[in-house]
């Protein structure tokens, strides 16, 4: 008898299997559903049947709304979900997703507190989607104050109009904003004026990915956007190449700490390197040390790695015509030539011209770096690229369906950076990339020559 309590007492204590979490979440789930008078959302009971039978976690929540659902069918609603989150204190999830649907001022509020919990109810979520979703203003400013205090590391908000007080709600959530290293507005109907709060945040937050297609920016928007992080660039990169300085005379180290504004990278780097000075007893002291550094503060930037400004408008055609665009030209220069952190620029869908997408293709050679320039372009003769590919063995279609890719190789200074284009160049501005990009290979190639 002694021996039958002691194995209860121990089987009490221990953690219950994934797949009886996830039964009990998927039952507590129906109930609340059934409670509030909404569906149950197919896709997030599916989700849950198959790490069911997988005997898997469930990292990630897609609320989804049934297009082909009869009217007389209930609603599905986001409430129920997030009241079984909380009951039944669901951690490990990561990311929740909703698309299609509208949020009301209530669902919006739970949400909101789900992620400002803090203590023995911390919020598990790192990644929040809201994609193509009806919210009013007061649900967006609740929505912002909250994402002052989430532990969110991604936010996506694509396809969800907004008005100016619309975007300031969400922006003042973002002001300062340390956690959050990801930011997607895509096809949210920002204007000109928005570039500039834009172009404030990110000076003054963590975050260093930012995607924006499909909105209406045009040069005056993008401009604003950009000159505070190239002005920033451009002065920490002539810091660099000051005489005197710790890094004159060597290449730059742009995932160091020491560097003002320093990615998330740099945060894990410098954690690392100050436990292993510290310790050398093991490797569970070291990890404690890098995963308590991630899940702290970033400092604040800018320091912006990817910028996505494909079909946003950026032409000559604008108010402020060809100036427009040439000063937009040069201040993307300015950051190409500078920025220690910047490898990803996607200008794709901008009718930029001949001279502008000459100075973007020249700006990566001050990098001192390996660069990927990918150009889309239908204006470019097939014959010409076939003839120039023949010794790259690249299958060569019709130019209009396959991206060109060239790579030119010159001493590392800089991270590479990968800049995606779709002008209306000629052969000859093609012509003189390729050229590079061939000498370049025939180095590559005598070096490996003489390596082996």
């Amino acid at each position: 008898m002694p021996r039958a309590n002691e194995g209860k007492h121990k089987s009490k204590g221990a953690p219950l299997p994934i797949v009886l979490i996830l039964q009990k979440f998927l039952k507590t789930y129906e109930k609340h559903c059934a409670q509030s008078q909404t569906s149950v959302c197919p896709a997030i009971k599916s989700d849950l049947k198959s790490s069911i039978d997988s005997d898997q976690v469930l990292r990630k929540f897609m609320l989804v709304r049934s297009d082909d659902s009869p009217p007389r069918i209930l609603p599905v609603s986001l409430e129920p979900l997030l009241m079984t989150i909380q009951d039944e204190c669901y951690t490990l999830a990561k990311e929740i997703c909703i698309w299609g649907l509208p949020l009301s001022n209530p669902e919006i509020a739970r949400l909101a507190l789900l992620l400002e919990s803090k203590e023995h109810t911390t919020c598990p979520f790192t990644t929040l989607e809201i994609i193509d979703c009806k919210m009013d203003l007061w649900s967006l400013e609740r929505l912002g104050k909250a994402l002052r205090f989430s532990s969110l590391r991604s936010l996506v908000l694509d396809y969800c109009k907004f008005g100016k007080e619309e975007l300031e709600s969400i922006f003042s959530g973002l002001e300062n904003n340390q956690r959050l290293q990801g930011l997607s507005l895509r096809y949210c109907g920002l204007g000109p004026q928005s570039g500039l709060r834009l172009g404030l945040v990110i000076s003054q937050s963590a975050i260093c990915k930012l995607y924006l297609e499909g909105n209406y920016l045009e040069c005056s928007g993008a401009l604003a956007l950009l000159r505070p992080i190239a002005d920033s660039a451009e002065t920490q990169g002539k810091d660099r190449l000051t005489p005197g300085s710790p890094d004159a005379g060597n290449p730059p180290q742009p995932l160091q700490a020491k560097q003002r504004g320093s990615s998330t990278l740099n945060q894990i780097t410098k954690s690392s390197e100050a436990v292993t000075v510290k310790t050398t007893s093991g490797k569970k002291k070291r990890k404690k040390g890098i995963k308590k550094k991630i899940e702290g503060l970033m400092e604040a930037g800018p320091w912006l790695v990817k910028l996505h400004l494909a079909d946003n408008g950026i032409d000559g055609k604008g108010k402020e015509g060809e100036n427009g665009l040439s000063e937009f030209i040069q201040t993307l220069t300015y950051l190409i030539k500078y920025s220690a952190h910047l490898r990803e620029i996607d200008l794709g869908n901008n009718v930029l011209g001949e001279m502008a997408a000459a100075e973007i293709l020249e700006a990566p050679r001050a990098r001192k770096t390996v660069d990927v320039v990918t150009i889309n372009d239908p204006f470019i003769d097939h014959n010409y690229m076939a003839y120039m590919f023949q010794y790259e063995h690249v299958p060569v279609t019709e130019p209009a369906t396959v991206p060109y890719t060239v790579e030119e190789d010159w001493a590392g200074k800089l991270p590479a950076l990968k800049i995606t284009v779709t002008p209306q160049i000629s052969s000859d501005t093609f012509r003189s990339i390729w050229k590079n990009s061939k000498k370049s290979n025939t180095i590559r190639k005598k070096k490996k020559k003489t390596k082996n």
